[in-house]
């Protein structure tokens, strides 16, 4: 029950902070955009799941700061979610259950994902300045995630989805930060990142359910 509610409210918030994107920042858009992925965090201590937890709790951290000051907390964020991203490669390793066949549709995505990021990264770099260290760090930490959720080989396909949409998310983020102006940056880049947080957090529960069912 308390898990249910727990979704509701990230829901709600999520689609709160999405529909007024436009008039933003506002009195506590900080708090709705936090309490977005928060309560996932929360749902995933309820669960007992806690290094999920910290990794949600310490992305919501991030999407505060950027949300208070994304100028001067920019690099602030960024480290938030080099953080989180560290907790999540060490959660999905932890899960992973067998090494994936050459060829299977682990490997495939896994070798597509890389060769995206290293052509964005490519792409990027020379336009990042003082930044450039500090952003390949991050992709690389990104990269990594998501690598390790698609060869996890989840019971589901969501935390691996989940992981690819927080990629898109920031790749978005990226090129109109440094490169050039995303149309509609503010939506594609808050849904991609919503929608990949909930997968990754839903997915996992439910992965760690269906192998509860299995061993009862």
């Amino acid at each position: 029950m308390w898990n249910r509610l727990l979704l509701s409210l990230s829901i709600a918030c999520g689609v709160v902070y999405f529909v007024t994107l436009p008039w933003q920042p506002y009195p506590a858009s900080f708090a709705i955009k936090g309490l977005s992925i928060g309560a996932l965090a929360l749902m995933a201590f309820n669960a007992r799941k806690p290094l999920l937890g910290i990794a949600l709790s310490i992305s919501a951290l991030g999407d505060v700061l950027l949300d208070l000051d994304p100028e001067r907390l920019f690099v602030f964020g960024l480290g938030s979610f080099l953080v989180a991203h560290l907790v999540y490669i060490t959660l999905f390793l932890r899960s992973r259950r067998s090494r994936p066949l050459p060829g299977s549709t682990e490997s495939t995505g896994a070798i597509l994902v890389f060769l995206f990021v290293v052509s964005v990264g490519l792409w990027l770099i020379p336009s990042l300045g003082n930044l450039a260290v500090p952003v390949a760090l991050y992709m690389c930490a990104i990269t990594t995630m998501v690598l390790s959720a698609i060869l996890a080989r989840f019971s589901n396909h969501w935390v691996a989805v989940g992981g690819v949409l927080f990629l898109i998310s920031d790749t978005l983020l990226a090129i109109n930060k440094f490169k050039q102006p995303v149309p509609y940056h503010d939506f594609l880049i808050w849904g991609t990142y919503y929608a990949g947080q909930y997968g990754i957090a839903v997915g996992f529960v439910r992965h760690m359910q269906t192998l509860a069912q299995q061993r009862s």
